[in-house]
């Protein structure tokens, strides 16, 4: 048996299909997600079409080399961020 899904309920999935991608849904919300899925096609292929992106984007940027001095410095930033929280100071 086919369920009807309204335009809102539609609307509804694709306002939380970054948050289903990215695995920040409550297991209610990720079963209501897959159902719908599993009977619309037009969400379907919208999925499909956003899987692929962040598939491809994730690929992309493993191959992306990151330069030492930039790494030093992010991991200086989140030391003094961390002697921020605890009082102490990293300079």
């Amino acid at each position: 048996m086919t369920k009807h899904f309204d335009r809102y309920t539609c609307e509804e999935m694709l306002r939380r299909l970054d948050d289903y991608l990215d695995r920040e849904l409550s297991p209610e919300e990720i079963i209501r997600v897959e159902e719908h899925l599993q009977d619309c096609e037009a969400c379907s292929r919208e999925f499909g079409f956003e899987a692929n992106v962040i598939r491809a984007v994730r690929t992309k940027l493993r191959e992306v080399e990151v330069p030492q001095s930039l790494m030093d410095r992010v991991a200086m930033s989140l030391a003094r961020e961390r002697a921020r929280g605890t009082g102490d100071d990293v300079s």
